[in-house]
Protein backbone atom coordinates (compact mmCIF):
# COMPACT_ATOMS: atom_id res chain seq x y z
CA UNK A 1 0.00 0.00 0.00
CA UNK A 2 1.35 3.38 -1.03
CA UNK A 3 1.58 5.88 1.92
CA UNK A 4 -0.79 8.82 1.96
CA UNK A 5 0.00 12.54 0.55
CA UNK A 6 0.22 13.36 4.27
CA UNK A 7 2.29 10.41 5.60
CA UNK A 8 4.74 10.60 2.16
CA UNK A 9 5.15 14.82 3.41
CA UNK A 10 6.22 13.74 6.71
CA UNK A 11 8.62 11.01 5.71
CA UNK A 12 10.02 13.83 3.29
CA UNK A 13 10.58 16.36 6.11
CA UNK A 14 11.96 13.71 8.11
CA UNK A 15 14.64 12.58 5.38
CA UNK A 16 15.35 16.58 4.86
CA UNK A 17 15.60 17.07 9.10
CA UNK A 18 18.37 14.22 9.02
CA UNK A 19 19.93 15.48 5.36
CA UNK A 20 20.48 19.02 6.97
CA UNK A 21 21.60 17.64 10.15
CA UNK A 22 24.70 16.23 8.20
CA UNK A 23 25.34 19.10 6.55
CA UNK A 24 25.93 20.55 9.61
CA UNK A 25 27.98 18.17 10.92
CA UNK A 26 30.32 17.84 7.65
CA UNK A 27 30.77 21.55 8.01
CA UNK A 28 33.14 21.23 10.51
CA UNK A 29 34.64 18.52 9.33
CA UNK A 30 38.08 18.32 11.73
CA UNK A 31 40.16 16.93 9.04
CA UNK A 32 39.70 19.85 6.35
CA UNK A 33 39.58 22.58 9.00
CA UNK A 34 42.97 21.58 10.18
CA UNK A 35 44.30 20.96 6.92
CA UNK A 36 43.63 24.69 5.37
CA UNK A 37 44.88 26.53 8.69
CA UNK A 38 48.72 24.53 8.51
CA UNK A 39 48.83 24.89 4.83
CA UNK A 40 49.12 28.90 5.88
CA UNK A 41 50.92 28.11 8.13
CA UNK A 42 54.08 26.04 6.34
CA UNK A 43 56.96 28.35 7.00
CA UNK A 44 56.45 27.90 10.98
CA UNK A 45 56.69 24.37 10.69
CA UNK A 46 59.70 24.51 8.80
CA UNK A 47 61.65 26.79 11.11
CA UNK A 48 60.75 25.19 14.29
CA UNK A 49 63.55 23.06 15.23
CA UNK A 50 61.33 19.61 16.15
CA UNK A 51 57.59 19.84 16.57
CA UNK A 52 55.78 17.76 19.18
CA UNK A 53 52.06 17.31 18.57
CA UNK A 54 49.06 17.12 21.44
CA UNK A 55 45.95 16.31 20.54
CA UNK A 56 42.92 16.08 22.88
CA UNK A 57 38.98 15.66 22.15
CA UNK A 58 36.38 13.97 20.93
CA UNK A 59 37.92 15.37 17.47
CA UNK A 60 41.32 14.38 17.96
CA UNK A 61 42.17 11.49 16.06
CA UNK A 62 40.83 13.18 12.74
CA UNK A 63 41.93 16.22 13.52
CA UNK A 64 45.69 14.55 13.90
CA UNK A 65 44.94 13.02 11.14
CA UNK A 66 44.91 16.14 9.00
CA UNK A 67 47.98 17.68 10.58
CA UNK A 68 50.55 14.74 10.26
CA UNK A 69 51.08 14.35 6.52
CA UNK A 70 52.50 18.22 7.15
CA UNK A 71 54.98 17.48 9.78
CA UNK A 72 57.28 14.98 8.03
CA UNK A 73 60.76 14.95 9.84
CA UNK A 74 60.16 17.73 11.83
CA UNK A 75 57.71 15.39 13.99
CA UNK A 76 59.85 14.44 17.34
CA UNK A 77 56.40 13.18 19.17
CA UNK A 78 52.78 13.05 19.02
CA UNK A 79 49.87 11.78 21.18
CA UNK A 80 46.36 12.05 20.58
CA UNK A 81 43.17 11.49 23.33
CA UNK A 82 40.24 10.84 22.95
CA UNK A 83 36.61 8.82 23.94
CA UNK A 84 36.37 4.91 23.00
CA UNK A 85 33.26 6.08 20.28
CA UNK A 86 36.08 7.95 18.26
CA UNK A 87 39.00 6.31 18.66
CA UNK A 88 40.80 5.99 15.65
CA UNK A 89 43.84 4.33 14.13
CA UNK A 90 46.65 7.31 13.02
CA UNK A 91 50.40 6.49 11.80
CA UNK A 92 53.58 5.00 14.08
CA UNK A 93 54.40 8.27 14.86
CA UNK A 94 51.31 8.81 17.18
CA UNK A 95 50.46 7.10 20.84
CA UNK A 96 46.58 7.20 21.18
CA UNK A 97 44.79 7.01 24.21
CA UNK A 98 40.88 6.96 25.39
CA UNK A 99 39.82 8.70 28.24
CA UNK A 100 36.51 8.87 29.89
CA UNK A 101 33.98 11.25 28.93
CA UNK A 102 31.58 13.21 29.97
CA UNK A 103 33.26 12.05 33.45
CA UNK A 104 37.20 11.95 33.60
CA UNK A 105 38.30 8.31 35.38
CA UNK A 106 41.81 6.55 35.54
CA UNK A 107 42.46 6.85 31.74
CA UNK A 108 42.15 10.32 31.24
CA UNK A 109 44.50 10.65 34.41
CA UNK A 110 47.26 8.57 32.48
CA UNK A 111 46.46 10.87 29.54
CA UNK A 112 47.09 13.71 31.33
CA UNK A 113 49.87 12.67 32.68
CA UNK A 114 51.23 11.71 28.77
CA UNK A 115 50.40 14.90 27.47
CA UNK A 116 51.83 17.52 30.31
CA UNK A 117 55.34 15.45 30.17
CA UNK A 118 55.34 16.16 26.26
CA UNK A 119 54.65 19.88 27.17
CA UNK A 120 57.29 20.19 29.71
CA UNK A 121 60.07 18.87 26.50
CA UNK A 122 59.23 21.66 24.20
CA UNK A 123 62.60 23.93 24.40
CA UNK A 124 63.60 26.51 22.30
CA UNK A 125 63.29 26.34 19.02
CA UNK A 126 60.44 23.81 19.71
CA UNK A 127 56.89 24.43 17.77
CA UNK A 128 54.09 22.73 20.23
CA UNK A 129 51.46 21.94 17.82
CA UNK A 130 48.09 21.91 20.02
CA UNK A 131 44.55 20.25 18.69
CA UNK A 132 41.75 20.72 20.86
CA UNK A 133 38.77 19.96 20.26
CA UNK A 134 35.66 19.79 22.84
CA UNK A 135 35.33 17.03 25.86
CA UNK A 136 38.86 17.85 26.11
CA UNK A 137 38.18 18.58 29.99
CA UNK A 138 36.99 15.29 30.77
CA UNK A 139 39.52 13.31 28.45
CA UNK A 140 42.61 14.94 29.70
CA UNK A 141 42.65 15.23 33.47
CA UNK A 142 45.60 16.01 35.79
CA UNK A 143 44.09 17.10 39.35
CA UNK A 144 46.13 19.91 41.17
CA UNK A 145 48.15 18.59 44.12
CA UNK A 146 46.36 17.37 46.73
CA UNK A 147 43.40 16.75 45.01
CA UNK A 148 41.72 13.05 44.51
CA UNK A 149 40.70 11.98 41.01
CA UNK A 150 37.78 10.74 43.40
CA UNK A 151 36.57 14.14 43.97
CA UNK A 152 37.05 15.58 40.76
CA UNK A 153 35.03 13.00 38.62
CA UNK A 154 32.13 13.82 41.95
CA UNK A 155 32.31 17.08 41.38
CA UNK A 156 32.13 16.81 37.70
CA UNK A 157 29.06 15.09 37.94
CA UNK A 158 27.18 17.11 40.35
CA UNK A 159 28.39 20.09 38.01
CA UNK A 160 26.41 18.19 35.24
CA UNK A 161 23.39 17.78 36.93
CA UNK A 162 23.13 21.03 38.57
CA UNK A 163 22.43 23.03 35.40
CA UNK A 164 25.52 24.84 35.22
CA UNK A 165 25.92 26.38 31.75
CA UNK A 166 29.50 25.04 30.03
CA UNK A 167 31.05 28.54 30.89
CA UNK A 168 30.59 27.92 34.42
CA UNK A 169 31.67 24.19 34.72
CA UNK A 170 35.02 24.77 32.92
CA UNK A 171 35.74 27.84 34.82
CA UNK A 172 35.40 25.39 38.20
CA UNK A 173 37.56 22.58 36.18
CA UNK A 174 40.16 25.19 35.42
CA UNK A 175 40.20 25.51 39.18
CA UNK A 176 41.21 22.20 39.97
CA UNK A 177 43.57 21.63 37.69
CA UNK A 178 47.47 21.66 36.68
CA UNK A 179 46.52 21.65 32.56
CA UNK A 180 43.80 24.38 32.23
CA UNK A 181 42.82 27.63 32.58
CA UNK A 182 46.19 28.29 30.13
CA UNK A 183 48.20 26.51 32.54
CA UNK A 184 49.16 23.79 29.46
CA UNK A 185 50.74 26.81 27.54
CA UNK A 186 53.32 27.91 30.56
CA UNK A 187 55.08 24.38 30.65
CA UNK A 188 56.52 25.00 27.29
CA UNK A 189 57.54 28.64 27.52
CA UNK A 190 60.53 28.30 26.35
CA UNK A 191 59.30 26.76 22.51
CA UNK A 192 56.42 28.31 20.22
CA UNK A 193 53.05 27.30 20.93
CA UNK A 194 50.54 27.06 18.36
CA UNK A 195 46.89 25.85 19.01
CA UNK A 196 43.95 24.91 16.27
CA UNK A 197 40.65 25.06 18.14
CA UNK A 198 37.22 23.22 16.99
CA UNK A 199 35.11 25.08 19.11
CA UNK A 200 31.80 24.04 21.49
CA UNK A 201 30.96 27.03 23.43
CA UNK A 202 29.12 30.28 22.63
CA UNK A 203 31.19 32.93 20.94
CA UNK A 204 34.19 30.76 20.01
CA UNK A 205 35.86 31.56 23.98
CA UNK A 206 39.30 29.68 23.70
CA UNK A 207 39.24 30.26 27.47
CA UNK A 208 36.24 28.01 27.82
CA UNK A 209 36.86 24.98 25.29
CA UNK A 210 38.29 22.08 26.84
CA UNK A 211 38.83 24.59 29.95
CA UNK A 212 41.14 26.69 28.18
CA UNK A 213 44.55 24.84 28.56
CA UNK A 214 46.49 27.38 25.83
CA UNK A 215 44.40 30.56 26.59
CA UNK A 216 45.72 32.79 29.09
CA UNK A 217 42.56 32.76 32.12
CA UNK A 218 40.12 35.01 32.64
CA UNK A 219 39.55 36.42 36.00
CA UNK A 220 36.90 34.39 37.30
CA UNK A 221 36.19 33.40 40.96
CA UNK A 222 35.20 29.29 40.93
CA UNK A 223 33.99 29.15 44.14
CA UNK A 224 31.24 32.03 43.46
CA UNK A 225 29.85 29.25 40.92
CA UNK A 226 29.70 27.19 42.89
CA UNK A 227 28.07 28.75 45.73
CA UNK A 228 25.57 29.88 43.68
CA UNK A 229 24.47 25.92 42.60
CA UNK A 230 24.98 25.03 46.25
CA UNK A 231 27.58 22.82 45.84
CA UNK A 232 30.29 24.63 48.13
CA UNK A 233 29.69 22.91 51.05
CA UNK A 234 30.04 18.75 49.61
CA UNK A 235 33.69 19.65 48.99
CA UNK A 236 36.06 17.72 50.43
CA UNK A 237 38.57 19.77 53.10
CA UNK A 238 41.29 19.08 50.37
CA UNK A 239 39.13 20.88 47.63
CA UNK A 240 37.70 23.71 50.14
CA UNK A 241 41.58 24.03 51.22
CA UNK A 242 43.02 24.48 47.59
CA UNK A 243 40.18 27.11 46.71
CA UNK A 244 41.39 29.52 49.69
CA UNK A 245 45.00 29.09 48.22
CA UNK A 246 44.11 30.39 45.28
CA UNK A 247 42.15 33.00 46.84
CA UNK A 248 45.37 34.37 48.27
CA UNK A 249 47.79 33.98 45.00
CA UNK A 250 47.80 36.79 41.93
CA UNK A 251 49.51 36.92 39.14
CA UNK A 252 47.90 34.22 37.06
CA UNK A 253 47.18 37.28 34.60
CA UNK A 254 50.58 38.57 34.55
CA UNK A 255 51.84 35.48 32.79
CA UNK A 256 53.09 35.89 29.96
CA UNK A 257 51.10 34.35 26.46
CA UNK A 258 53.71 36.02 23.86
CA UNK A 259 54.49 32.43 22.85
CA UNK A 260 51.26 31.28 21.98
CA UNK A 261 48.65 31.48 19.07
CA UNK A 262 45.03 30.26 19.48
CA UNK A 263 43.66 29.62 16.40
CA UNK A 264 39.70 28.49 16.28
CA UNK A 265 39.54 26.74 12.92
CA UNK A 266 35.34 25.23 13.60
CA UNK A 267 32.51 25.94 15.49
CA UNK A 268 28.67 25.81 15.28
CA UNK A 269 28.38 28.80 13.59
CA UNK A 270 30.09 27.41 10.62
CA UNK A 271 27.97 24.55 10.83
CA UNK A 272 24.32 26.26 11.02
CA UNK A 273 25.43 28.68 8.51
CA UNK A 274 25.84 25.41 6.42
CA UNK A 275 22.08 24.73 7.89
CA UNK A 276 21.10 27.10 6.71
CA UNK A 277 22.13 27.49 3.48
CA UNK A 278 20.92 23.94 2.25
CA UNK A 279 17.68 24.64 4.02
CA UNK A 280 17.29 27.70 1.57
CA UNK A 281 17.92 25.37 -1.65
CA UNK A 282 14.45 23.90 -0.26
CA UNK A 283 12.12 26.29 2.04
CA UNK A 284 11.60 29.33 0.87
CA UNK A 285 11.48 30.90 4.59
CA UNK A 286 14.99 30.14 6.68
CA UNK A 287 14.48 31.51 9.80
CA UNK A 288 17.39 31.74 12.20
CA UNK A 289 15.96 31.51 15.97
CA UNK A 290 18.73 32.34 18.00
CA UNK A 291 22.83 33.01 17.78
CA UNK A 292 23.06 29.99 20.29
CA UNK A 293 20.43 27.96 22.01
CA UNK A 294 21.08 27.83 26.23
CA UNK A 295 19.50 28.25 29.28
CA UNK A 296 16.94 25.80 30.80
CA UNK A 297 16.36 23.45 28.31
CA UNK A 298 12.25 23.78 29.02
CA UNK A 299 12.88 27.34 28.48
CA UNK A 300 14.61 26.39 24.83
CA UNK A 301 11.69 24.31 24.39
CA UNK A 302 9.45 26.89 25.13
CA UNK A 303 11.14 29.40 23.19
CA UNK A 304 11.07 27.57 19.52
CA UNK A 305 7.18 26.63 20.50
CA UNK A 306 6.62 30.39 20.30
CA UNK A 307 8.43 30.59 17.15
CA UNK A 308 7.05 28.04 15.65
CA UNK A 309 3.39 28.92 16.57
CA UNK A 310 3.98 32.68 15.56
CA UNK A 311 5.66 31.14 12.17
CA UNK A 312 2.95 29.00 11.44
CA UNK A 313 0.47 31.77 10.83
CA UNK A 314 2.70 32.33 7.58
CA UNK A 315 2.03 30.49 4.55
CA UNK A 316 4.33 28.30 2.61
CA UNK A 317 7.02 26.00 4.12
CA UNK A 318 9.44 27.00 6.81
CA UNK A 319 12.44 25.91 8.23
CA UNK A 320 13.53 27.41 11.77
CA UNK A 321 17.29 26.46 12.74
CA UNK A 322 18.90 27.24 16.13
CA UNK A 323 22.36 25.94 17.42
CA UNK A 324 24.00 25.98 20.96
CA UNK A 325 24.04 23.75 23.89
CA UNK A 326 21.09 24.18 26.72
CA UNK A 327 21.56 22.60 30.07
CA UNK A 328 19.58 20.04 32.16
CA UNK A 329 18.89 20.42 36.01
CA UNK A 330 19.10 16.95 36.61
CA UNK A 331 15.89 15.62 38.95
CA UNK A 332 15.24 12.02 38.38
CA UNK A 333 17.41 9.09 38.11
CA UNK A 334 16.21 8.37 34.20
CA UNK A 335 18.40 8.30 31.26
CA UNK A 336 18.67 10.88 28.35
CA UNK A 337 20.31 14.06 27.42
CA UNK A 338 19.79 17.50 26.71
CA UNK A 339 18.60 16.92 23.06
CA UNK A 340 16.90 14.31 23.69
CA UNK A 341 14.92 15.93 26.24
CA UNK A 342 14.66 19.23 24.23
CA UNK A 343 12.94 17.09 21.41
CA UNK A 344 10.12 15.17 23.87
CA UNK A 345 9.35 18.35 25.48
CA UNK A 346 8.97 20.24 22.65
CA UNK A 347 6.75 17.71 21.43
CA UNK A 348 5.05 17.45 24.47
CA UNK A 349 4.08 21.40 24.26
CA UNK A 350 2.83 20.88 20.90
CA UNK A 351 0.50 18.38 21.84
CA UNK A 352 -0.82 21.02 24.14
CA UNK A 353 -0.85 23.86 22.07
CA UNK A 354 -0.84 22.50 18.89
CA UNK A 355 1.10 24.03 15.79
CA UNK A 356 -1.92 23.25 13.13
CA UNK A 357 0.71 22.61 10.41
CA UNK A 358 2.98 19.46 9.39
CA UNK A 359 6.12 19.17 11.27
CA UNK A 360 8.75 17.29 12.33
CA UNK A 361 11.47 18.64 15.37
CA UNK A 362 15.14 17.91 15.49
CA UNK A 363 17.81 18.73 17.88
CA UNK A 364 20.81 16.48 17.83
CA UNK A 365 24.76 16.83 19.28
CA UNK A 366 27.19 16.99 16.51
CA UNK A 367 29.43 15.01 18.53
CA UNK A 368 27.13 11.84 17.79
CA UNK A 369 26.37 11.85 21.59
CA UNK A 370 24.16 13.52 24.05
CA UNK A 371 24.99 12.82 27.55
CA UNK A 372 25.61 9.21 28.97
CA UNK A 373 23.42 7.41 26.06
CA UNK A 374 24.53 6.14 22.07
CA UNK A 375 21.85 8.41 20.93
CA UNK A 376 22.88 11.82 19.66
CA UNK A 377 19.27 13.09 20.20
CA UNK A 378 16.28 13.10 18.87
CA UNK A 379 13.21 14.19 16.13
CA UNK A 380 9.81 14.26 17.08
CA UNK A 381 6.71 14.85 14.97
CA UNK A 382 3.29 15.27 15.80
CA UNK A 383 2.73 11.84 16.14
CA UNK A 384 5.24 11.36 18.46
CA UNK A 385 3.26 11.63 21.99
CA UNK A 386 0.84 8.79 20.42
CA UNK A 387 2.91 6.93 19.62
CA UNK A 388 4.98 6.52 22.78
CA UNK A 389 1.59 6.63 24.78
CA UNK A 390 0.31 3.64 22.76
CA UNK A 391 3.37 1.66 23.78
CA UNK A 392 3.01 2.20 27.49
CA UNK A 393 4.91 5.91 27.86
CA UNK A 394 3.82 8.62 29.38
CA UNK A 395 5.85 11.65 28.16
CA UNK A 396 5.11 13.99 30.96
CA UNK A 397 6.01 11.01 33.73
CA UNK A 398 9.14 10.46 31.91
CA UNK A 399 10.30 14.24 31.78
CA UNK A 400 9.31 14.86 35.58
CA UNK A 401 12.25 11.44 35.84
CA UNK A 402 14.69 13.09 33.17
CA UNK A 403 14.09 9.44 31.12
CA UNK A 404 13.73 10.53 27.95
CA UNK A 405 15.93 8.14 25.96
CA UNK A 406 13.06 5.41 26.45
CA UNK A 407 10.41 7.60 25.88
CA UNK A 408 12.01 8.48 22.29
CA UNK A 409 12.98 4.89 21.94
CA UNK A 410 9.60 3.69 22.40
CA UNK A 411 8.24 5.93 19.37
CA UNK A 412 10.96 5.55 17.18
CA UNK A 413 12.41 9.20 17.52
CA UNK A 414 15.77 8.47 18.70
CA UNK A 415 18.40 10.38 16.63
CA UNK A 416 21.38 7.83 16.22
CA UNK A 417 24.28 8.36 14.11
CA UNK A 418 27.32 6.83 15.62
CA UNK A 419 30.65 8.90 16.50
CA UNK A 420 31.00 11.53 14.03
CA UNK A 421 34.45 12.59 14.50
CA UNK A 422 33.68 16.03 15.28
CA UNK A 423 32.04 17.99 17.96
CA UNK A 424 30.69 21.60 17.60
CA UNK A 425 27.84 21.94 20.12
CA UNK A 426 23.97 20.99 19.06
CA UNK A 427 21.99 21.96 16.23
CA UNK A 428 18.20 22.27 16.28
CA UNK A 429 16.13 22.04 13.05
CA UNK A 430 12.41 22.87 12.37
CA UNK A 431 10.34 21.71 9.59
CA UNK A 432 7.12 23.27 8.44
CA UNK A 433 4.83 22.03 5.77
Amino acid sequence: MEPSASASDLITLRKQALELFRDGVSASDPVRAVSEALDQRRQMIAAARRVILIAFGKAACPMAQGTLPFLGSKLHAACAVTNPENLARLDDRAVVLTGGHPLPDENSLRAGQMIEDLARSAGPGDLLLVLISGGGSALLCAPAPGIALADKIALNDALIRSGADIREINTVRQAFSRLKGGRLAQLATGAQVLSLILSDVPGNDISTIASGPTAKPRETDARAILDRYGLTGALPTAMREHLNRLACQTGRQADSFDHVENIVIGGNDISLKKVMERASSLFPAVVKANDWLDGDVFDAACALHRIALYAARETGPIAIVAGGEPTVKVKGGGTGGRNQELALRFAVLEENAPIGRQWVFLSGATDGRDGPTDAAGGIVDAGSTGWMRQFGCDPDMHLANNDSYPALASSGDLLLTGATGTNVADLQILLMR
